[in-house]
């Protein structure tokens, strides 16, 4: 005769063992969580748009908390073909943490690393929660956990034209309303130009902060709320709606400061106005959410009982191997760009030499915001005039008698800080648009000789700014744009390396971010040179890219190696 067999109960666990096994366990997840913060706080710290991260680990862990308050009865069973499945997948995502932190440290601006950081350790902590609660508690739990995603940066690809488009509708429809009120005002891409000069919708190179704050008070207010998914959708687009309404109003406002008390005032209001947009999307989606709380049914949602901790199915061995993991792929990361750097010396540097016995030569000033974006350690920009381009260039080159305008930029950053991040803030296919230019063309990669042997590497891009009015001139600008980080070479080099360059993505490509990692190079000392060509009629790529060739050795000098700063 057979007898069924029975699941086994759990062992019953001392006070003392299940307080360690507690402990251990909080610290184990404590650890990934903070990995991911501290490398999602480079945006956070160094992206005014996304400010507002710092924020949402707080709320991650206090709507956790509120939802800790009425978790879900844990049953007493586990089914074993689940268990091998949330094993798997939790040892394949520890497994990802060691490459993923590896190009995470030589490459910190590569968003889409961040995204699959992120999703690593929501996939974890949900394997977790199963593994004490069951499929109720990843329910349960799902929403606080997930919500580290809003503090997640988007990809450029998605992020620029949606923040590009939207500060292009509010830079229109705000001129349209200050030229209603009576004061003549022009739209140029995203700045506003009135008689007194011209006021941005936001700084040139940021977009509209509010919007991502928007998503996340949105979200944020649902949960509190406790809504049902429709409801958070209406909230979130109302949210959204007010964040778009919001930074009409400031811009308005402060073209109207701009008219009435000049361009100097408008830093005097400036901050006020942003904090103003924030404010009252606050105010304006807990309206809303008041409103759509009190249309809700009683019975909307059902909670479940509050149930007892037990860590009982959480085995011990289990957590001391995810910790001992988390801490060797920090070292080992770290341990891999350290060894690359013990036997590297200085390489060749070059500086850029300004034309300052030009006639027309002129200093640019650069603004207080863009020095707090940037945060450069050495900065200059310039202006000047040259004679026009000969018709033996091109056949739609400028005559002879017409003026050819450079703009030079400069910047350069030391070793450590998260210098890779801000000097890739300032490019021209961000910044131009932003300023009424439309990107008309990318010519790519080319190099450039500087001196005998030395050549830099520039991406030539094109743009053009169509005339406005019967009294203005079409414009057109070839932009030719370098960032270079400081190659540390090894002993046995063969001769200094080029600047870093690439053809293949708009941000940087895949083969040098890859190629940084195989030789160990994490944050070095950067430095960007960008020199703008502009005419007033068509000049095409080869034309353009001789002129460059020709000026660009009379800009440059080339430093004797020295010794700088190892990266940290």
């Amino acid at each position: 005769m057979k007898t069924a067999l029975a699941t086994p109960e759990p062992p019953v666990v001392s006070t003392q063992s299940g307080g360690a096994r507690a402990a251990l366990l909080l610290a184990t997840f404590a650890l990934l969580w903070l990995v991911l913060c501290r490398h999602l706080s480079g945006e956070w710290w160094l992206n005014e748009q996304y400010s507002y991260g710092w924020f949402v680990p707080f709320f991650c862990a206090y709507l956790f908390w509120l939802r800790w308050e009425n978790r879900p009865q844990v049953r007493g069973q586990r089914s074993e073909v689940t268990g091998h499945v949330a094993r798997g997948v939790a040892a394949l995502a520890l497994l990802l943490l060691l490459p993923l932190r590896v190009f995470e440290i030589g490459n910190p601006d590569w968003r889409p690393l961040s995204w699959v950081h992120a999703i690593i350790v929501v996939t974890l902590t949900l394997v977790g929660l199963w593994w004490m609660g069951g499929p109720r508690w990843v329910r349960h739990f799902a929403f606080p956990v997930g919500f580290i995603l809003v503090a997640v940066p988007w990809i450029s690809p998605i992020e620029q034209p949606v923040v590009q488009g939207l500060m292009r509708v509010v830079a229109a429809a705000a001129s349209e309303a200050v030229s209603l009120c009576g004061f003549p005002a022009q739209v140029e891409g995203n700045l506003i130009r009135i008689s007194s000069g011209v006021v941005g919708v936001n700084e040139a190179c940021s977009g509209v902060r509010a919007l991502q704050t928007a998503l996340m008070i949105g979200l944020l207010l649902g949960e509190l709320k406790r809504f049902s998914p429709s409801r958070r959708g209406v909230l979130v687009v109302v949210a959204i709606a007010l964040s778009i309404l919001a930074n009409f109003l400031r811009t308005f406002f402060l073209v109207l400061i701009a008219t009435q008390k000049g361009l100097g005032a408008v830093e005097r209001w400036h901050d006020f106005a942003g904090y103003s947009i924030v404010a009252l999307v606050f105010i304006g989606t807990l309206g809303a959410a008041t409103l759509l709380g009190r249309s809700r049914s009683q019975t909307s949602e059902v909670t479940g009982r509050r149930s007892d901790v037990s860590t009982r199915f959480v085995r011990p061995a289990m957590l001391v191997v995810m910790l001992c993991w988390l801490v060797f792929v920090e070292v080992a990361s770290a341990a891999w760009y350290r060894a690359h750097e013990r036997d590297l010396v200085a390489r060749m540097r070059w500086r850029v030499r300004w034309p300052e016995s030009e006639p027309t030569f002129r200093d640019l000033k650069i603004t207080e915001s863009v020095r707090q974006t940037l945060r450069f350690d050495e900065g200059r920009a310039a202006r000047w005039q040259s004679e026009g381009i000969g018709a033996d260039k091109t056949d739609a080159a400028p005559t002879a008698q017409e003026r050819v305008y450079w703009t030079l930029f400069f910047f350069r950053w030391q070793p450590g800080g998260g210098t890779l991040l801000r000097a890739r803030a300032h490019r021209p296919e961000i910044c131009l648009p932003s300023s009424g230019w439309e990107q008309t063309r990318d010519d790519g990669v080319n190099f450039y000789s500087v001196q005998p042997g030395v050549t830099l590497s520039f991406r030539h891009l094109e743009f053009a700014r169509w005339r406005r009015g019967p009294f203005e001139a079409d414009q057109f600008a070839h932009t030719f744009f370098c960032l270079q980080q400081d190659w540390m070479e090894a002993r046995t080099s063969a001769g200094p390396r080029t600047a870093l360059f690439s053809s293949d993505s708009r941000d940087w490509g895949v083969r040098m971010r890859v190629r940084v990692v195989e030789q160990g190079l994490r944050d070095l000392g950067q430095q960007t040179m960008e020199l703008v060509l502009l005419t007033t009629r068509p000049l095409n790529g080869a034309a353009a890219e001789a002129v460059f060739a020709k000026e660009l050795p009379e800009l440059v000098k080339i430093e004797e190696a020295k010794t700088v700063a190892q990266p940290r």
